[in-house]
């Protein structure tokens, strides 16, 4: 998510406390949060899948491979 649909979501959210917003833009809002959410989600579960754990064995198990959609290499 670019720089600019982020201001636009702190834009619509200082009117909303202000003035209020128009049914268009509150689904204007409502799409862009969606988006921002998304965007939130997929960066965690990226970071989450490099995530490796070194186990009391000696092993290394990679949460990815364990839990997520990542593959071996």
């Amino acid at each position: 998510m670019d720089n600019l649909k982020i201001d636009r979501i702190n834009t619509l959210a200082h009117k909303a406390k202000s003035v209020g917003l128009t049914e268009e833009e509150k689904k204007e809002q409502a799409a862009l949060r969606k988006e921002y959410i998304a965007t939130i989600r997929m960066n965690l579960r990226s970071q989450l899948d490099n995530i490796n754990i070194k186990e009391d064995d000696g092993s290394i198990t990679n949460l990815g491979e364990k839990y997520g959609n990542k593959t071996s290499h």
